[in-house]
């Protein structure tokens, strides 16, 4: 058994202005406290330990779906997904989720969304198909399924209309949206503003995830397309992160919240790199852009799912931006990735507050669930 520690030492987080962009008023410093790693174990084969699974606790806010109606209808468009049985399985999804101490799943397309190829047309039919369905499965299981409703977003507007559409509908909760399309940062473009600012209005969290094969995983790994995803994700979830900040977008919509999946990328590990060479690469003209914060404080102005995979990287992680900012989130059923989403964090010695904040007391929070 391996008994690491982190060493106590004085991390500061939220300063007096990030506190004024909105950040939670109690900030947790889990380097502070004495948290042993119990064990190596990867996040894939992290299993119960000898006191069970127990009753369903934890909130996954990165678990996919793929209702039947949807399948169906891009199969008259000429497209297929492999998926796996429990997508749209909610019977045996409930079971899983029960035998794997899960009490929520928020429900999104994963990678093989239809925003990349779909027409006007099609993305606003196969989005009222999507989101229907997830009413439909939320009025069923309302306790199990919450909803982060899908849109087009080729087009703002219909984007905006989409989510006109389905606020306030019963659990409709978040906006789930893809990074990137085919390599256009469209996030930052003016007229996706009225998109920001609805979900603000709404106390809708943007849900992020990568969309398609990879646009850059054909260069980033010269091997097989499951290489490709594991690299394309993280950079692109960089990409916007830092656009995010350095946009101005964060402090243009001060109560906007964002969740990064995978960890967040590559951004917590290069946010450092960004934050230095902003202000030093030109040291004789002054910083390249003019943040009105330090840097480091909008790292917590994002959501992460905890989905490091490492032991090493979730500790990390949680000394960066502490226990407030991180959630469960899986992947499942994509690549099979966590199977006992509670037992990744039954590796820790964490305080039981840190811990049910990380299961399911963020996403509550976040998600206006009761």
């Amino acid at each position: 058994m391996i008994d690491k520690k982190v060493s106590n030492q004085n991390f500061r987080v939220g300063r007096r202005g990030f506190l004024k962009m909105g950040a939670a008023s109690s900030v947790t410093t889990l380097l502070s406290a004495k948290m042993a790693l119990a064990d190596g174990t990867a996040w894939w084969d992290a299993k119960p330990g000898k006191e069970g699974v127990g009753r369903p606790l934890s909130i996954d806010v990165h678990a996919h779906w793929a209702p039947m109606p949807y399948q169906a209808a891009i199969k008259e468009y000429g497209h297929t997904i492999e998926i796996h049985p429990f997508y749209s399985d909610l019977e045996g999804r409930v079971k899983w989720m029960d035998e794997r101490g899960v009490q929520m799943h928020l429900l999104s397309l994963d990678g093989s969304a239809p925003w990349t190829w779909a027409s006007k047309e099609q993305g606003l039919r196969l989005a009222q198909i999507v989101n229907d369905a997830g009413l439909e499965a939320h009025a069923k299981y309302p306790d199990r399924f919450p909803i982060a409703m899908s849109a087009p977003v080729r087009d703002p507007a219909d984007t905006l209309k989409v989510l006109n559409q389905y606020a306030g509908k019963p659990g409709i909760r978040a906006l789930h949206l893809p990074d990137s399309i085919g390599g256009n940062d469209y996030l930052f473009e003016p007229a996706f503003a009225p998109v920001f600012a609805r979900c603000e209005e709404l106390g809708f969290p943007l849900i992020f995830h990568q969309i398609g094969s990879g646009v850059r995983n054909e260069r980033t790994s010269g091997g097989p397309l499951s290489l490709g995803a594991s690299i394309d994700a993280p950079y692109d979830h960089m990409i916007i992160a830092t656009k995010f900040v350095i946009s101005g977008t964060l402090d243009k919509f001060p109560k906007l919240e964002v969740v990064l999946p995978h960890a967040g990328g590559d951004f917590p590990w290069l946010a450092a790199r960004v934050d230095h060479f902003n202000s030093h690469y030109n040291l004789d003209r002054g910083p390249a852009v003019k943040l009105a914060h330090p840097f480091k404080d909008y790292l917590r102005r994002f959501h992460y799912d905890y989905l490091t995979y490492y032991p090493e990287g979730f500790r990390y992680l949680l000394g960066l931006v502490g226990s407030e900012r991180i959630l469960v989130g899986t992947d499942i059923f994509a690549a099979q990735d966590v199977q006992y989403p509670n037992a990744v964090l039954d590796q820790f010695n964490l305080p039981k507050a840190d811990r049910d904040r990380i299961l399911f007391g963020n996403a509550k929070r976040l998600l206006h669930l009761s």
